[in-house]
């Protein structure tokens, strides 16, 4: 990220991975370039698969500056979910976590009524 806005504030054309993918100049006030520095090609090559540049440009010039880096994180985690799963995105990420959780409580409960049971043996009888 550094690199990418210290290189256009000394004039390199260095363009940043938005710019890069889709061929054109980075500017000095690229939309794109805070969020997608040209060291991370890959975050914005699944955000345009799935969104398209042009909607994100829109999406983020609609925001307020300060909420624009955590629109940009989870439109990347929505992206690269969707292209894990084409069919349920990140959803499908979410059942599979609730799925885990379920199975890890059900475990935490069956080792709770066999420590109470080994508890129970231990004691000395009255």
């Amino acid at each position: 990220m550094e690199e990418s806005s210290e290189g256009r504030n000394r004039g390199t054309p260095l363009a940043c991975a938005a710019c890069k993918l889709l061929r054109r100049r980075c500017m000095q006030d690229c939309l794109f370039a805070p969020y997608f520095p040209a060291s991370e090609p890959h975050k914005f090559t699944n955000v345009h698969k799935v969104f398209g540049a042009s909607n994100v440009n829109k999406m983020l010039q609609d925001l307020p500056e300060d909420q624009r880096a955590n629109t940009v994180s989870s439109l990347v985690y929505e992206a690269n979910a969707r292209v894990r799963d084409p069919v349920n995105g990140c959803v499908g990420e979410i059942t599979a976590l609730q799925s885990q959780l379920a199975d890890k409580i059900a475990e935490v409960e069956r080792l709770q009524v066999l420590l109470e049971a080994e508890k129970s043996n231990r004691s000395p009888s009255s």
